[in-house]
């Protein structure tokens, strides 16, 4: 058995979408789902989450490269 936790949001219907990698091969499974609601005020962030990674990639930052040209397009109306 695996447990994965997962914070998400419900959509403003109530559904709940879930798609979670779980690493096992492709099998049949039974899937439990529990919802419980976060208190008020609680993230989904946890405790000192910003202060603990910001400044991660500072080393090795994160470039976007060159988006090129694109081909123009007739004009939605």
């Amino acid at each position: 058995m695996v447990t994965i936790p997962v914070k998400t949001r419900l959509q403003a219907d109530g559904i709940l979408s879930l798609r979670v990698a779980t690493g096992l091969p492709e099998t049949d499974v039974e899937v439990v789902v529990v919802v419980q609601p976060l208190k008020a005020g609680t993230n989904m962030w946890s405790k000192n989450f910003f202060e603990e990674t910001y400044g991660a990639f500072a080393e090795d930052p994160i470039e976007r490269g060159t988006q090129g040209t694109f081909d123009d397009r007739e004009v939605l109306r």
